[in-house]
């Protein structure tokens, strides 16, 4: 190769890194709300000490600290707490919490352990799902909720599932939207064709980095996909939060933790003994839906089943019908008078 060759590939190869590396990267740099002005606002909020009834707190536990959004406290029906999924906040239940404190219920529901600035441990282990579970069990102590209804939808819904699984006797009724049964979905994600095709998208967001750059890069347009379906407060929220460097990272490491390709299904596949209600829609990509049916055989008791004429996003997409079913299913299934 000539000098004046060996040049130009040079030359080329530090235009492909420019192009490919540097630009990106200060795109990002420029993208990010580098004055974290959502941490400062939920900062800003008042510590939660167990007088208030209504409102959005900061709620401390294992060292951690939960922005925390509680309604109805001051009644004296079940407690009941919803965890959202991804990529979402608890701010997606304010309407279903408006409803149901009018019906006496105590409710509680919480950004969770990444989407919370001040519950970001670095490290992708401390988000295994274990960890989450104990946060849920954690934050049900401090408002001293001893049984609760459980609601969760997507990797909420995930969350829930193990949680009825390790600690049923403290769940009065368990309400699952969208992601069916753990295991089921677990020995589907490594066994099914339909279902490893929809679930493609989990590996991507498992890579280091691009993950972030992407989403930050394509903030905007990834906003404006939702709007019509998603109240206005939760796409400036999630937008918001997101949008800070580190935020993003740390909400993946629920992916990054999760190695569902070689898990040991034992694990998950454990009997439910909680009233279960799974609500799922017809044209949710995430879910094969000929693997629904299987999660009956894990579940003894009683169970019921609602196919809904919507996508992924039921609580947006269906939001009416959605909360109609959860008030149901809990009166059906509420607690001693006391």
């Amino acid at each position: 190769m000539t000098v004046r060759n060996r040049k130009r590939v040079i030359t080329a190869l530090m235009v492909i890194v420019v192009l490919v590396v540097i630009v990106p990267t200060i795109l990002y740099i420029s993208a990010i709300d580098h004055s974290k002005s959502y941490s400062a606002s939920v900062d800003a909020l008042v510590t939660y000490d167990g007088t208030q009834k209504n409102g959005v707190y900061k709620l401390n536990t294992n060292n951690l600290t939960f922005k925390t959004r509680i309604n109805g406290l001051e009644n004296n029906g079940d407690n009941v707490i919803l965890l959202h999924g991804f990529p979402q906040t608890s701010s997606i239940w304010e309407p279903a919490m408006k409803v149901a404190k009018q019906d006496g219920y105590r409710l509680m529901a919480y950004d969770q352990r990444g989407y919370s600035p001040g519950a970001r441990p670095k490290g992708k282990e401390y988000y295994d799902i274990d960890f989450l579970v104990e946060d849920l069990f954690a934050m049900a102590d401090e408002l001293g909720f001893e049984t609760f209804h459980l609601v969760g939808h997507d990797w909420g819904a995930s969350v829930g599932w193990k949680a009825v699984m390790d600690q049923p006797d403290r769940i009065l009724s368990w309400t699952a939207l969208s992601i069916p049964h753990t295991g089921v979905f677990i020995d589907a994600f490594q066994n099914h064709p339909e279902q490893q095709k929809r679930s493609s998208y989990i590996s991507r967001l498992q890579k280091p980095l691009l993950p972030e750059l992407l989403f930050v890069l394509n903030k905007e347009k990834m906003m404006k996909n939702v709007e019509g379906i998603w109240r206005d407060q939760e796409i400036e929220e999630i937008g918001a939060l997101l949008g800070e460097h580190g935020a993003l990272t740390a909400v993946l490491n629920w992916y990054r933790a999760a190695d569902l390709l070689n898990e040991n299904t034992d694990r998950f596949n454990k009997e439910i003994s909680v009233p279960t209600l799974y609500i799922w829609g017809n044209q949710d990509q995430v879910v094969a839906p000929d693997i629904i049916p299987k999660q009956k055989k894990l579940i003894n008791a009683f169970y019921k089943e609602v196919e809904l004429d919507a996508g992924h996003s039921l609580i947006q997409e269906q939001r009416d019908t959605v909360i109609s079913l959860m008030l149901d299913h809990w009166l059906d299934c509420a607690g001693p008078i006391e």
